[in-house]
């Protein structure tokens, strides 16, 4: 392990994606990029680089700290992984939150007349 590890199965490792051939597909897909380029995943990822990890609606930014070839404990990834993301990125992940108040609880059933009425009154009042 002179050179580094995998690019795939650092990430699986760290704990990035549940599989080891889901990085593959997200690799293959471009959707991880190191110093801004896209990377085959076979490539070698060596201390100190910076992973840029598209999981939309965000970009996550990591850098490399150590190298690990087996999946540790969730307690121990912190050893291996800095996550760098962007507060702008992250505040997407807040925006989306916020904005799936328009739908309806998991299990709550379907609305009743009255909601309907009432939702149907405040759309045409935001018209």
């Amino acid at each position: 392990m002179a050179e580094g590890v995998r690019i795939d199965k650092w990430l699986w490792a760290v704990r990035i994606f549940k599989t080891r051939t889901i990085a593959v597909e997200e690799i293959k897909k471009h959707r991880v990029l190191i110093n801004g380029q896209p990377v085959k995943p076979s490539r070698f990822v060596s201390v100190g680089e910076v992973l840029d990890v598209r999981k939309p609606p965000i970009i996550r930014t990591y850098r490399v700290l150590g190298l690990i070839e087996n999946r540790v404990g969730a307690k121990l990834v912190a050893n291996y992984v800095e996550d760098i993301t962007p507060v702008e990125e992250l505040e997407k992940l807040e925006l989306m939150r916020y904005n799936n108040s328009g739908f309806r609880l998991r299990g709550t059933g379907r609305p009743t007349k009255k909601e309907r009425r009432d939702l149907e009154d405040f759309l045409d009042f935001e018209d």
